[in-house]
């Protein structure tokens, strides 16, 4: 199973086991992950599950689609590299992907 880092705001590591097909904020939740809301249950119908992809992983993670991006412009600090955790597939691919969690969600 692929590996997902979280850091959070304060920098703490937390480093867990994703299930194929599931998401990362599927992932985040399964784990207790501090920080990660998903306030809608991944329907992208929120911002609360907002991360940043470490910037070596943003191309393998890929860019946001249109409904996402209209979903981060509620997002706290949004930057380029923020993407909403319930938009990203656990992939064999994404295997020791990097997150960062802001210091608050939306």
């Amino acid at each position: 199973m692929p590996s997902i880092t979280y850091i959070e705001h304060d920098g703490t590591t937390r480093t867990v086991e994703g299930e194929l097909g599931s998401t990362v904020m599927e992932t985040a939740i399964k784990n207790n992950v501090p920080g990660i809301e998903a306030e809608c249950g991944g329907a992208c119908a929120c911002a609360t599950c907002h991360v940043y992809v470490d910037d070596g992983w943003r191309a393998t993670v890929g860019d946001p689609s249109p409904m996402e991006e209209d979903m981060l412009d509620f997002g706290y600090d949004v930057k380029p590299n923020s993407r909403l955790s319930c938009q990203i597939k656990v992939t064999a691919e994404l295997d020791g992907l990097v997150v960062r969690v802001p210091e608050r969600q939306a």
